[in-house]
């Protein structure tokens, strides 16, 4: 996986992460990454810098995260909460910042809160993602990785479909060039 500084014509700046340089190129080509901000198809490649680990970095990193919260504790304060944000669809890369299970960094005695509102958005917008795909494909359950396989290798007819699968059993798919991603879980899945 790779993950990729974009730009829309618009001038905003997001990321997002594909399996390859290949997979950005054909997905860009066929309009199918499009901007959070403005929802623009028009994407490029911005500038990015390799991810190195040092010290002095992660000095730095521990600031701007102090910096960043208090900026957010302040604006929270100052602003009303953002409009509920349209459902993402099957076809447009998560940003690499959200992540399922993800928990906010801590810093030196701080814990960055997360806007409950915008938690409750997000929920909001995986279980619409869910219902999507549940009402819109087939539950193949522990068959997945079989009926994957033969769309791919053309044994039976191309179709929407949805299961179990291993994380072993997933790697494998995405070796053969099966794409496959995984439904978001919901906080209420973990209980």
């Amino acid at each position: 996986m790779i993950n990729y500084a974009l730009l829309c014509d618009k001038g905003h700046s997001f990321d997002a992460w594909f399996r390859n340089s290949t997979d950005f190129d054909a997905q860009a080509e066929r309009g199918l990454i499009s901007c959070p901000v403005c929802e623009s198809t028009s994407i490029t490649k911005g500038l990015m810098s390799p991810n190195v680990a040092t010290a002095r970095g992660k000095a730095k990193a521990r600031e701007d995260l102090q910096r960043q919260a208090a900026a957010q504790k302040q604006a929270t304060q100052a602003a009303p909460a953002p409009a509920a944000q349209p459902t993402p669809e099957a076809s447009t890369p998560v940003p690499a910042n959200v992540g399922a299970g993800a928990s906010p960094p801590e810093t030196e005695g701080t814990t960055l809160s997360l806007n409950t509102e915008r938690m409750r958005e997000l929920s909001e917008a995986i279980r619409q993602f869910r219902k999507h795909v549940t009402e819109s494909a087939e539950n193949v359950g522990d068959k997945f990785v079989e009926e994957a396989r033969k769309m791919h290798y053309g044994e039976t007819e191309e179709r929407g479909i949805y299961g179990q699968a291993s994380l072993d059993e997933t790697r494998e798919l995405l070796d053969e060039g099966i794409d496959v991603l995984p439904l978001p879980a919901l906080p209420e899945d973990r209980n």
